[in-house]
């Protein structure tokens, strides 16, 4: 069985609830445990349709946005981007933010292939958002076409945590905080964990965050689990 976990999105400096990130997550008839999907591919898209609309009828008003999380696949699916664009009316006026993550072996997909889909969700009241910055291959170089069209990106700490690269996060942190003001985005740090970096956010005049500091992911129950 597959359900969404939300994690709160929060602005640090006016002390708000801004939206949730919604996760897929996978449970098995045998266990109470929920985990990560092994390959988010092999999600049939029809589960993924219907658990996106059930969930979004379901959290409609509730909150000013959400965020989902897409590989580039999956974004270019026009079977998923339609069921978002329905999730998005179904929500009005809460917004809709797809997020692109960074995937090993997704530089197949081209960038005009990338921009008309991105034109496709904007069409319709969504935002595009990148993912994992500085990571993978969302880094400057790859992303720079992209930038001009995104309304948001997001610095992953916990990914230079996975490549060992966590003496990197202060410059890098500062290098995406000046490229989201240059392009007039918003930039959310996830993975704050701690005082010191939540402290370093301050620093650097970062006000969206989101990590296991402000809160985890949680189940959201759909009315059929209550």
């Amino acid at each position: 069985m597959y359900r969404y976990f939300i994690q709160p999105q929060l602005n640090k400096f006016n002390n708000s609830l801004v939206g949730y990130e919604m996760l897929i997550r996978y449970r098995t008839s045998d266990t109470d445990r929920w985990t990560l999907p092994e390959s988010f591919d092999n999600i049939p898209i029809d589960v993924q349709v219907d658990l996106l609309k059930a969930t979004a009828s379901e959290l409609a008003l509730k909150i000013g946005s959400v965020s989902i999380n897409f590989n580039r696949k999956q974004f270019l699916n026009d079977a998923i981007a339609a069921a978002v664009i329905a999730a998005q009316k179904q929500l009005f006026p809460v917004q809709v933010i797809v997020e692109v993550t960074e995937e090993t072996d997704e530089d197949r997909y081209t960038l005009a292939e990338m921009q008309q889909q991105i034109d496709k969700y904007k069409a319709n009241g969504l935002q595009f958002s990148i993912d994992d910055v500085g990571t993978g291959i969302n880094v400057y170089d790859h992303i720079k076409p992209l930038l001009n069209s995104a309304e948001e990106i997001k610095f992953a700490m916990q990914n230079f945590r996975a490549e060992d690269r966590e003496n990197e996060i202060p410059i890098q942190l500062k290098f995406w905080r000046d490229i989201a003001q240059e392009y007039d985005v918003r930039l959310i740090l996830e993975g704050v964990e701690n005082d010191a970096e939540d402290q370093m956010a301050d620093d650097l005049n970062i006000s969206l965050r989101q990590g296991y500091y402000y809160g985890k992911p949680h189940l959201f129950k759909l009315k059929a689990d209550r």
